[in-house]
């Protein structure tokens, strides 16, 4: 369960002020419907909306996940010096880091790309992503973030849950427990994959791990049928299908009331509940008919190459616009971001799937109003060394790389924190797996040192006690 610090007043003038704005809490809580943050979890909706711990102006979050580890040197990081030193060893004054598969002596590998300031901001983007010049105020780049996984399993486990090692709570899954869900006809926590395959550590990656299982994130399939089995089978009408369910429902909590310590049970119940919500809601909300052609063409559906994408971040605008908290959109699933190989084929071409999709996204966002209110996040689970592996590629890069955050009142046109003149580590404003998380609470308006949830005894946080927000640094 949530905790909370316990004021102790001192004088009658402190006990006002502090049952002055607890009565206010209460008196908001019951106009909007909501419950007191950290109250017991809702046996009916587990997932019902809580009031946050201060007010953030994010209110729902995108994840764009590019899995498999970015090149941050090639993209929103240009060392010049890279290229003055290609094809020579990695200088001795710089730490060799430890990478997963690296050559030891590996000769240094040029930057191909072409580099220009963009925006009123002058925010440096490589020509891989020409479409994002359009956007360059909107983006804080963080160019100093640093990760333990050297691997793909650690490191995007670590950066879905903030831990190398699977099993633990995602952070959909901690957003969700915190602040539930404002739509009672949608999952508050959605997953949406570009193909088939699946991401490293599979569903892990948005499992509850020790949470109430409720709070798991939703897989949704990208393509004409996101949801399996969402529309009505032949021949059952609807009231059919509603007194079938709703008999069903009284056997479950029948049975559940005999074993109320059982969340997966109460979860699994929970499931059936909104899945046939569902049933009305979410075929109009995964439904592109009404979005005009000149929407579609502006995602990039209208192309072979943007399509799939996409789809994908036209869906995740049209959830959060009806109340989904979280969506995490994964691109490259099955690592097709890396690059130890070929890396001017590989990332020309992802690149060329998500330029015009994200640019899209962050100019509808903002046009609708939403922007200011939906933080986005780019970014993979590291980035790349400036030493070469097999002549063309890079190797993984967890001591320093790059992501960026727009919208959710994070000021754009900003670059925070740097890598040292190669681009291999942090050395400016590191900011940590766990910070990131932290920040993200923050800007929610969760503060991540009291959102706890007790777990054989121990109080967990989604930053394993050691995240520091820099939130405030984002804002101004």
């Amino acid at each position: 369960m949530a905790c909370h610090r316990i004021i102790q007043p001192a004088s009658r003038r402190d006990f006002l002020t502090s049952a002055g704005a607890g009565f206010g809490g209460v008196v908001f809580s019951a106009l909007t419907g909501q419950r007191l943050f950290g109250s017991e979890l809702d046996v009916k909706n587990p997932v019902a909306a809580k009031i946050p711990h201060h007010l953030g102006k994010a209110k729902n979050v995108i994840f764009l996940f590019m899995e498999g580890g970015p090149s941050h040197l090639d993209l929103f990081d240009p060392k010049p010096l890279l290229n003055r030193l290609a094809g020579q060893p990695l200088p001795s004054s710089f730490d060799r880091p430890i990478t997963a598969m690296g050559e030891a002596n590996a000769a240094l590998l040029e930057s191909k790309r072409t580099w220009g300031q963009y925006g009123e901001s002058g925010l440096w983007i490589s020509d891989w992503l020409p479409r994002h010049h359009e956007i360059a105020d909107e983006l804080c780049v963080i160019r100093s973030c640093v990760s333990d996984g050297i691997n793909h399993a650690g490191g995007v486990s670590q950066m879905n849950t903030g831990s190398v090692f699977g099993g633990r709570p995602s952070l959909g899954s901690w957003v969700n427990y915190g602040l539930g869900s404002v739509s009672q006809d949608l999952p508050a926590f959605v997953v949406i994959k570009d193909s088939n395959a699946m991401v490293v550590n599979g569903t892990r990656c948005w499992g509850t791990g020790f949470l109430p299982a409720s709070f798991q994130g939703t897989l949704f399939e990208n393509g004409d049928e996101p949801v399996a089995n969402l529309n009505l089978p032949k021949g059952v009408a609807p009231r059919r299908q509603a007194q079938k369910l709703s008999f069903l429902e009284d056997l479950n909590r029948e049975h559940l009331r005999q074993r109320s310590s059982n969340d997966e049970l109460e979860a699994r119940i929970a499931s059936y509940e909104l899945a046939y919500r569902m049933q009305s809601r979410a075929p109009e909300a995964i439904d592109f008919e009404g979005e005009s052609e000149r929407m579609k063409e502006a995602y990039g559906l209208n192309q072979e190459h943007t399509r799939v994408f996409g789809r994908q971040c036209l869906m995740a605008r049209r959830l959060v616009e009806r109340g989904v908290r979280f969506v995490q959109l994964y691109h490259g699933a099955g690592s097709k971001w890396d690059s130890h190989s070929g890396m001017e084929k590989n990332h020309s071409r992802l690149c060329g799937n998500v330029d015009q999709p994200i640019a899209a996204l962050i100019q509808d966002l903002k046009q609708r109003g939403l922007l200011e209110e939906t933080l986005v996040i780019w970014g993979g689970e590291f980035g790349r060394t400036p030493m070469s592996e097999k002549g063309d590629g890079r190797d993984h890069n967890p001591t320093g790389f790059t992501m960026w955050m727009a919208g959710g009142g994070v000021k754009g046109g900003q670059t925070i924190g740097a890598t040292d003149e190669l681009g291999l580590h942090a050395v400016e404003d590191r900011l940590h797996v766990h910070d990131l998380h932290s920040t993200i609470l923050d800007l929610l308006g969760v503060d991540h040192t009291q959102l706890i949830y007790m777990h054989k005894g121990r109080p967990e946080r989604i930053d394993l006690n050691e995240g520091q927000s820099i939130a405030q640094a984002l804002r101004t």
